[in-house]
């Protein structure tokens, strides 16, 4: 009942102090309800039939559904209308795209999920292969595998305090490494089953790890999102891996595979080279919202593309670190909905620079205009410093209209119409 659908729900409301607490108690139910669940649903089944069984499952859904009709979420008022459900899905992958720090995790978890799904994928050939046992066999290994990730679960905290994320997501991949591979090698259940402790103490920490960096690096307009790429990621490669490891077992054996596996996950320590896990803190808050900039002709939330243009005048002295962080100001740009994003340089007069990006309509550039974070908004200051001179930088927004697209009550133009210039740095 508390798995990932609830967490997704919950996940933009969780202060980020408290979300490792959270994403571990959503980790410690999952896991005993793992871990129990199949018991008492044998128990059903034996007494009552496998009809019993399913109606009982249908009819414990009922508390749940009670009680998210009766939730009065608090929310604020948005100041602009909803996304249309594709355009926010679009908006979800253009932020995980221009994202490094999302992108980084996400990767991570994919390969840990393709790797580390063998255990589960396995563990019934491992109970009747292996340890040559039978239902109660797989329910005891499943069960030690459940009380681990409990146990892990619950040293989130210490573990997060202790150690850097990609040292942490290192410690936990040595470990499964290796207990997949006493799980591969032994044949006494009770070495196994503590094997099976271990590997799922180091599964949970390393997906809570994953989880956690991935909700904390994205702002809240775009959490839910983030949280189910992530999910995508983590059952995705479970799936994909799960299917792998079968075909491997029918060619080598069980043993075998869970070796391949075993090496496979210590070898996934030297992603940290190339993938090194980004330092988590609190989540970036967002910034506050910005007035509507001026409006002299008629507009609606459907009128564009939009052109926008600041002109910067910069020091031919600071040309090269200006040129550096804009670099950071176009994945700013585009995370929050610009695209056609560049940058240029006067060739007559070489201290006068021009950022250029559009957007797709009016609606969407004041969505884009109130989504910085303080970190985006302190990076946009950051570029402003850069300008020299009296005069504050220069702005243009422009509604770009393709020639015969002018309706007959506009005004003559040529390709492109003045929306409003305005010297306000904060207000790009």
């Amino acid at each position: 009942l508390f798995g990932p659908a609830w967490q997704s729900s919950v996940s933009e409301q969780v202060p980020s102090e408290t979300l490792p607490a959270a994403v571990a108690l959503n980790g410690i139910s999952y896991n005993i309800a793992r871990s129990f669940g199949p018991a008492i649903g044998g128990i059903v089944v034996a007494t009552a039939g496998a009809v019993a069984a399913f109606a009982a499952n249908a009819v414990l859904y009922l508390p749940l559904l009670i009680v998210l009709f009766l939730w009065r979420r608090v929310s604020e008022p948005a100041k602009l209308p909803r996304e249309r459900l594709n355009r926010a899905i679009v908006s979800g992958v253009r932020y995980i795209g221009n994202s490094p720090p999302i992108k980084i995790v996400l990767a991570r978890t994919l390969v840990t999920g393709l790797i580390g799904g063998s255990v589960s994928a396995l563990m019934p050939l491992v109970a009747r292969d292996l340890l040559h046992g039978g239902a109660q066999t797989y329910g005891i290994m499943l069960g030690a595998f459940g009380m681990g990730a409990v146990i892990g679960a619950l040293n989130i905290g210490a573990l997060r305090k202790q150690m850097s994320g990609e040292a942490a997501i290192r410690a936990c991949a040595l470990a499964m490494g290796g207990a997949i591979g006493v799980v591969a090698l032994s044949h006494e259940p009770v070495i196994t089953a503590a094997a099976l402790v271990v590997a799922g103490s180091a599964w949970m920490l390393a997906v809570a790890l994953f989880n956690i960096g991935v909700q904390l690096s994205a702002p809240r307009w775009v959490a839910g999102r983030s949280l189910a790429a992530f999910q995508a990621s983590i059952a995705g490669g479970i799936a994909i891996g799960s299917w792998g490891w079968g075909h491997l077992t029918d060619a080598a054996g069980v043993e075998a595979a869970l070796l391949v596996s075993g090496a496979l996950m210590l070898a996934s320590l030297l992603l940290g080279i190339w993938l090194t896990m980004p330092p988590v803190g609190r989540r970036d808050e967002d910034a506050e919202t910005l007035a509507d900039p001026e409006v002299r002709i008629a507009l609606t939330g459907r009128s564009g593309p939009l052109i926008v243009e600041i002109e910067y005048r910069v020091a031919q002295d600071d040309a090269r670190a200006f040129h550096q962080v804009m670099q950071d100001v176009q994945l700013s740009r585009q995370r929050n909905g610009a695209y056609g994003w560049s940058v240029a340089r006067d060739i007559a007069d070489p201290e006068l620079w021009t950022e250029r990006y559009h957007c797709p309509t009016w609606l969407d550039y004041l969505r884009q205009r109130n989504r910085s974070t303080q970190s985006e908004r302190a990076l946009h200051q950051t570029a402003i410093t850069f300008h020299m001179g009296p005069d504050p930088i220069r702005i243009r927004r422009m509604l770009e209209r393709p020639f015969g697209s002018v309706r007959k009550d506009d005004p003559p133009v040529n390709d492109v119409l003045p929306v409003v210039a305005s010297a306000a740095g904060s207000s790009t």
